[in-house]
């Protein structure tokens, strides 16, 4: 009828047509252009049949501009132009495209924007004919070879292209992969986001922003109805590769707009856009409200458009709903922005910091910091003024933290001069609460590498090796957390707020709800035999397998055996070197967030060549000087939000050269401090021995809500018995052992015999001597421990109550039950 358009599909058989191509188009377009198509033709596609080694080849051709000829139309050369409607073709409707070469099967497209030409992206396309699933002997499903096999031919069509383009290849990395699947999938639609942990390393330095999986899968019980559906995966920053399920595409590929040029920015430089984080730090039906300063100077809610910030520091309030807070764990965000001369700071950054942290003042809630910049702003027209504005900040900072602000700091980039300054001010002192979390692409440095080679300065091989976590930040203890990316670092967050939350006008983190039993017998928790030869926790208690509790076994596993199973726990300072032999936990017990610290009960081997003045390993209950400022600044960490408890097998601190030289005294007495200072309950348990200068710093006469529990059968002294006699008790010890009949008795042969006799008797005696007196060196040290036994202790009101090992659980949690805020 009029007005009305057709499509024309022709197939033909030509045995002897042209092998190539681009022939057989130029000879289609001269027979076509003969034919009389009339007006109403949109297209013709012509299927060509040989004894070639394709048995169809298709050519599509449109009316050309003249009206007189037709032209091929290559974009789906190759392909019916049906099927590059399934394969939405239709969404590059707004870019000019040009068709590039590509492997068998794949359809390769170099899109660029109309009016404006810095945005091109590579579209590859590709089919699935056959859909296999391979499962594992539990059913899961861990391959669709057929999927994978399509994706990554187009994975390689895009790398191939990127790298024949030279440098502006390089620059094509905002690319999409669209695959469509025509079996009908069976089973459950989530089988399609196993393909997760193959595509995030196949898309590794490919450029690629999305991978599209789209088909249709079968109704259960529908009698054959099937439903579109497609799987998206798709990069989000800080995340990497994330997945979702969604419909068919219904817009079409958005050109970039001005926001999106920023993001597209700043993932050139290797960065995240720190508005793109949103949603990850918000988390799943959380909010984010952005804030700016209003002309009073305080921080005001703003409802702008991403990316039109008038400063490179982005502040925000950010709620996410937590199983603990379901109305929201709020904190006053701040991020610094890369694309404002890399986040470095001047006035305008610093009024907003100082404003940010007096928002959280008021609000009584913590800072969460994600930390990007280049330090103070250097330029023509601003220069010390800057840096007095960092003190300014910086001051705001020591206050905020002093009154018991917390400031949460995750490194998101390299961190120059002022920030790492900053950085350190929030969360490296021993008063400060907020913890510090690094990622591999990050790095705190005081002068970056290029300044520092100018300069004539030490340097690395770049920022990371100067201040990066691995070698520097994560040994040295000033980065408590590692994470893989940014995502990894909010679960972290996550986890402390889990822990050390406390919802403005509450008095404490909440309680958590646990179905493990307040009275379970830790005795019964297995122990890796490989340390003493302990199967369970009990055998560490044991008369019978540790009589003189000097046995090395895992401390770790005992905090294990005492926290709550159904909580998991988190470790701070993990990756502190020459710290191990303390280890500090966030974990709960009875539901109770507790600060869990340890004192690890074997020997830790060391790393490299150990000083000649140092032990060659850290020896078992024993307190290094770092292990010492680890336990300090956990428990001034701590104090005023949650209890401590202290799981103490401790025979004093280390008292080497070395250490003494490392700052044993200093780190030792920071203990005594953070006792004396401490805002909540301390439950101290001695589950082996108790002696040393270690009982003094945290001795119970320290502070009034410090309860003292011991397991029975283990020994509190000022020193433990073995030392006691070869040191204090010497003359005894050889005044008993020169009593003994077996040593009077060779005197006595020796003061009459001669010649070879003598000799003999003399040798004799010697040994004897040493003999008896090794005994009487035991004896007493026996008499020792047993005079100074815990219940002696407990008698002179230095222990308050010895616990069977069983009952070490129940007693400790009954010893924090009325600390407890709120269930």
């Amino acid at each position: 009828g009029p007005g009305r358009q057709s499509v024309v599909d022709l197939y033909l058989r030509w045995d002897d047509a042209p092998a190539s191509l681009d022939q057989l188009s130029s000879e289609l377009v001269q027979r076509l252009s003969q034919l009389d198509l009339g007006g109403g033709v949109r297209r013709v596609a012509v299927g060509v049949c040989s004894d070639g080694p394709e048995p169809v080849r298709y050519l599509t051709f449109r009316p050309g501009a003249a009206g007189d000829r037709v032209v091929e139309d290559e974009l789906v050369r190759g392909v019916h132009p049906m099927v590059g409607r399934r394969l939405n073709l239709w969404r590059l409707t707004d870019f000019d495209v040009t068709r590039l070469e590509a492997p068998e099967d794949v359809l390769l497209y170099r899109c660029v924007a109309r009016g404006n030409e810095t945005d091109v992206r590579l579209v590859a396309m590709a089919q699935v004919r056959q859909l296999a699933v391979v499962r594992d002997e539990q059913g899961r499903v861990v391959g669709l070879p057929h999927v994978e096999r399509a994706i990554a031919g187009c994975l390689d069509a895009i790398r191939r292209a990127r790298t024949s383009g030279g440098a502006a290849g390089a620059r094509l990395d905002m690319n999409h992969v669209w695959v469509h699947v025509w079996p009908t999938i069976e089973g459950d639609v989530e089988e399609l986001t196993t393909l997760k942990r193959t595509i995030a390393p196949m898309t590794a330095g490919a450029g690629v922003e999305e991978v599209l999986l789209e088909g249709s899968v079968a109704v259960p019980g529908g009698d054959g109805e099937t439903v579109p559906i497609a799987a998206r995966f798709s990069y989000q920053p800080g995340s990497g590769v994330v997945t979702s399920i969604e419909g068919p595409p219904q817009e079409r590929l958005r050109p970039l707009d001005d926001y999106a040029r920023k993001v597209v920015t700043a993932r050139r430089r290797g960065m995240a856009y720190p508005y793109e984080l949103q949603s990850l730090i918000a988390g799943p039906g959380g909010t984010a409200t952005e804030h700016d300063l209003d002309e009073s100077g305080a921080l005001v809610p703003v409802d702008r458009p991403y990316g039109l910030n008038r400063a490179g520091i982005i502040v925000g309030v950010i709620s996410t709903p937590t199983t603990r807070h379901p109305e929201g764990v709020k904190r006053v965000l701040l991020c610094g922005d890369p694309l404002r001369a890399l986040g470095a700071v001047s006035e305008a950054e610093c009024t907003r910091i100082i404003a940010a942290l007096d928002l959280a003042e008021s609000m009584g809630v913590p800072v969460e910091w994600f930390a990007l910049s280049a330090g103070a702003r250097i330029s023509m027209d601003s220069g010390t003024e800057n840096m007095d504005w960092v003190a300014r900040a910086l001051k705001r900072i020591v206050e905020f933290t002093q009154a018991g602000g917390e400031i949460n700091v995750v490194v998101a980039g390299i961190n120059v001069g002022a920030q790492p300054y900053w950085n350190a001010e929030a969360t490296m002192l021993m008063h400060t609460k907020g913890i510090l979390v690094m990622t591999p692409d990050s790095a705190m440095v005081l002068t970056g590498k290029q300044s520092l080679d100018f300069s004539g300065g030490v340097s690395a091989e770049d920022n990371y090796g100067i201040g990066g976590y691995d070698r520097i930040m994560g040994p040295n203890g000033q980065a408590q957390y590692w994470a893989p990316d940014l995502a990894g670092a909010l679960r972290i967050l996550m986890t402390h707020y889990d822990h050390a939350y406390v919802a403005p006008g509450e008095s404490g983190p909440r309680v958590a709800a646990t179905t493990d039993p307040v009275d379970r017998d830790i005795t019964t928790h297995p122990h890796d035999p490989v340390d003493s030869g302990f199967t369970t926790v009990g055998d560490i208690f044991s008369a019978a397998t540790n009589p003189d509790r000097k046995k090395p076994f895992d401390i770790r596993t005992v905090m294990a055996a005492v926290a709550d199973q159904d909580h998991a726990t988190l470790e701070r300072w993990a990756g502190m070197a020459d710290a191990e032999t303390s280890v500090v936990y966030d974990a709960r017990l009875g539901g109770i967030p507790v600060c869990l610290v340890g004192i690890e009960s074997k020997s830790v081997p060391r790393r490299g060549f150990p000083p000649t003045d140092g032990p060659d390993t850290y020896t078992a209950g024993t307190l290094f000087p770092r292990s010492s400022k680890k336990v300090a600044r956990a428990i001034n960490g701590a104090s005023g939000n949650r209890p401590v408890v202290v799981l103490a097998n401790l025979s004093g601190f280390d008292g080497s050269p070395e250490s003494l030289r490392n700052l044993q005294l200093e780190y030792g007495a920071e203990i005594g401090r953070a006792i004396v200072n401490f805002d909540g309950p301390i439950v101290f348990c001695v589950i082996s021995r108790y002696h040393g200068g270690a009982f003094v710093v945290f001795s119970k006469a320290l502070n009034p809500q410090m309860r003292v529990l011991a397991v029975e059968g283990s020994y509190a002294s000022v020193l433990g018995g073995a030392p006691a006699a070869a040191v204090v008790f010497s003359r005894d010890v050889d005044a008993r052992a020169a009593k003994d009949p077996r040593v009077a008795e060779l005197e006595q042969r020796l003061a009459t015999a001669t010649g070879e006799e003598h000799a003999d008797l003399a040798a004799q005696l010697l040994e004897t001597r040493r003999d008896v007196r090794a005994e009487k060196l035991g004896e007493v040290a026996a008499e020792f421990d047993r005079v100074h036994s815990i219940h002696r202790a407990v008698e002179v009101g230095s222990v308050d109550e010895v616990v069977a090992p069983a009952d070490l659980r129940p007693r400790i949690i009954a010893a924090l039950q009325g600390w407890a805020p709120r269930s």
